[in-house]
């Protein structure tokens, strides 16, 4: 049997066995009512869950409902929040295999800020329109134009550590798989981390050990109730792009910290600390080598993002040992089939609905134009599936 490409072979996340090494993103859709999920995310996730990906991560969800950005984030704080969530997982499982996750986040001093539906550019809500006191490290605002946040004391750390615990509690109830902790984009987690936003010198701030304590002490936490069989991440910053921010080094010593800890993987990202700061033009897998060196120096597994656009591409990274796993956000909202055609490109056969099967590639011509011309591979669990029904259909199968 021909060999499966690397983009399409099993992966083992921690206690969790992926069926390829796709993940879809998690992604803000600031749709929610009061934190709760709504028939919106049945449609985007439930989409996504059929993309091919072998992991599809849920959008941030805040641990508390100051630490929402909009007022339409969701969260994972409440009964109601939890109950909803498991529905609609129970009702994707009914049709997907994939694994599914959440991201659990605070915004911190960038919470508060207008959603993408008031024509908003991220900008911060003004008081007419329910803006909140937001917290963060230091009293340093997001930027001139934003309100000054106010500097949490330890009460407010304390209550933020339970929170992500509650919040991970919930998940598990939820029947989450996989928890994936936000650490990067600016929001709270990141701004204890970055000495560009925290200037406290207490013993959440002042040295690389001081800044890194938060995130150290919540991952501890979660991997202490989180079981093993499942799955702990961090999304965590690579550099801060600005000469006195958080640089490779640091994000190294840092995965490194998280490894002892027991969390299972990492997740590449970088900037986005500060509007004021340049950030270099996005090219094609520009974040690539962040993922690659603290896969090579830690020993951790990586996720890799950023412009990560096709199936070849993909596959070049996990072939390369850049990453064991490359996670796409804007590529699977313009194509909900990304894994799809990515397996088709790849010469790879995988799992349709059987609602779907007309589009498999031996049953829909225009597939030619994606698919190399190579022999098909087929899956371990394609492998497994008799050799008979809607599968094995020849290329006749009539349109209805």
């Amino acid at each position: 049997m021909t060999q499966v490409p690397s983009l399409f072979a099993p992966f083992q996340l921690g206690g969790l066995r992926l069926e390829n090494r796709i993940v879809v993103s998690p992604m803000c859709q600031y749709s929610g009512v009061d934190g709760v999920v709504q028939p919106w995310h049945r449609m985007h996730l439930g989409g996504l869950a059929l993309s091919g990906a072998g992991l599809v991560i849920a959008e941030a969800s805040a641990v508390s409902r100051d630490g929402r950005i909009t007022h339409e984030c969701l969260g994972l704080y409440s009964d109601a929040q939890t109950e909803a969530l498991a529905s609609l997982l129970a009702e994707i499982r009914s049709y997907s295999s994939a694994a599914l996750g959440i991201q659990l986040g605070h915004a911190g001093r960038r919470a508060s800020a207008r959603s993408i539906f008031a024509r908003s550019k991220g900008e911060a809500l003004p008081p007419d329109e329910g803006a909140w006191q937001t917290i963060a490290p230091s009293a340093l605002p997001v930027s001139t134009d934003w309100p000054v946040p106010r500097a949490m004391t330890e009460e407010d750390i304390a209550q933020l550590i339970d929170d992500f615990t509650a919040a991970a509690r919930r998940a598990g109830q939820a029947g989450i798989d996989l928890i994936e902790v936000h650490a990067a984009h600016g929001y709270l987690l990141h701004q204890f981390l970055s000495p560009l936003s925290n200037h406290r010198q207490d013993l959440w701030g002042g040295d690389q050990a001081g800044r890194n304590r938060l995130l150290v002490t919540i991952m501890e936490r979660l991997r202490a109730l989180w079981p093993r069989e499942k799955a702990l991440g961090v999304r965590m910053t690579s550099t801060d792009w600005h000469p006195d921010g958080l640089t490779m080094d640091d994000a190294v010593a840092l995965a490194l910290q998280l490894n002892a800890i027991g969390v299972d993987y990492v997740v590449m990202s970088a900037g986005n600390l500060s509007p004021d700061v340049r950030i270099p033009p996005a090219t094609p897998g520009h974040q690539v080598p962040f993922a690659a060196r603290i896969r090579r120096e830690t020993g951790l597994a990586t996720m890799a993002v950023g412009q990560i656009l096709n199936g070849p591409q993909a596959d070049s990274i996990i072939r390369a040992g850049d990453a064991d796993l490359v996670a796409i956000a804007r590529g699977m909202l313009d194509d909900p089939r990304w894994g799809w055609h990515a397996a088709a490109a790849l010469g790879v056969d995988i799992d349709y609905p059987p609602q779907y099967i007309r589009a498999r590639p031996n049953n829909w011509t225009g597939h030619a134009v994606l698919r190399p011309q190579t022999p098909a591979v087929t899956t371990s669990r394609q492998a497994d599936r008799p050799a008979s029904g809607l599968w094995d259909r020849p290329d006749t199968a009539a349109p209805r």
